[in-house]
């Protein structure tokens, strides 16, 4: 018997340009999806990135009324910057602007989330009751700082008259120097507070109530379900909620200029209003972009740290 043995098989080249067709169809594929991208990209960079590269640039300029006629700005460097800081109003406008962020999160934050627990059980009229809290967020915010600012007035406001009928003495909410800052803070947590309950109370939607039921067995219930089942799934929205919650508030204007205008006595002037008031009442453009510069840079900061110590405790 005579035994063949079978050779290598042979390899087929492949011909020249076999797969042309599909490097063709790839390379349209990506067009298409760029050409999709173009028009986002574009408006991106027109209505957010040229602002900002503006503003950055305006922050070492010599930026006033005159270069508007002249369209001249002289490069100062970070004059602009060393001004600001060691002006005398620098040290009160970063204590307001912090007791005003601090207060203005923890009101909305604490009282969104009460919300938001309340509404998570079912009753009559609940979803009506959590629709009209969303008022504030939908109001215009003229209008609604308007009809604080009668409420709060030190003679005929609705607040002091409730406290007159108790044999409470008007309190001077707006004008008083001690209590101006803690008024436009109530304002801003009343403003807060249905974004606050808006997200949190989604967040508490996608909980698994198969999580409540186990935690139950084992004995987790009221307190201990929250803070073993509730607050450890509700981190990441918890995250999304304080940060935008600080960048929002960090740059807050029309509250406090419908309400006080950032008085009396500088009580309640914060980083963003004396940036209005720099570039608009004295129009000093270049000192005023340089004060809200500095407020974009203390936003990220908190951010990114924010972000990576709360990344680092859900990894451990």
């Amino acid at each position: 018997m005579t035994t063949t043995l079978a050779g290598p098989t042979p390899v087929v080249a492949p011909r020249p340009g076999a797969d042309r067709p599909r490097r063709r169809a790839r390379m349209r594929e990506r067009t298409a999806q760029w050409l999709f991208l173009v028009p986002a990209i574009a408006y991106v960079l027109v209505f957010f990135g040229y602002p900002i590269v503006k503003n950055l640039v305006m922050g070492s300029q010599d930026y006033t009324v005159r270069t508007f006629v002249s369209g001249e700005a002289p490069w100062v460097g970070l004059d602009n910057y060393v001004e600001v800081v060691t002006s005398s109003l620098f040290r009160t406008t970063v204590l307001n602007t912090a007791l005003f962020t601090v207060g203005s999160i923890v009101g909305q934050f604490v009282i969104g989330l009460l919300f938001a627990l309340f509404f998570k059980r079912r009753f009559p009229l609940g979803n009506v009751l959590r629709s009209l809290l969303l008022l504030p967020w939908l109001l215009p915010m003229i209008a609604g700082t308007a009809v604080w600012k009668w409420i709060l007035d030190q003679d005929g406001g609705v607040l002091n008259a409730a406290l007159g009928s108790i044999g409470i003495a008007p309190v001077h909410w707006l004008t008083s120097p001690d209590v101006a800052l803690i008024a436009v803070v109530l304002v801003n947590v009343w403003v807060g507070i249905p974004f606050n309950m808006t997200l949190l109370y989604s967040g508490l939607q996608n909980i698994p109530d198969e999580l409540y039921e186990a935690g139950a067995l084992d004995g987790a219930t009221g307190a201990k379900a929250f803070w073993h089942i509730t607050w450890p799934n509700l981190r990441p929205v918890v995250s999304v909620v304080l940060v935008l919650g600080v960048i929002y508030t960090l740059k807050v204007l029309d509250i406090i200029l419908g309400l006080t205008g950032g008085g009396p006595a500088n009580a309640t002037q914060t980083l963003a209003t004396d940036s209005y008031r720099r570039s608009f009442q004295e129009f000093s453009f270049g000192t005023g972009a340089a004060v809200s510069n500095i407020l974009i840079v203390v936003s990220l900061l908190f951010a990114v740290v924010y972000l990576r110590v709360n990344k680092r405790a859900v990894d451990e």
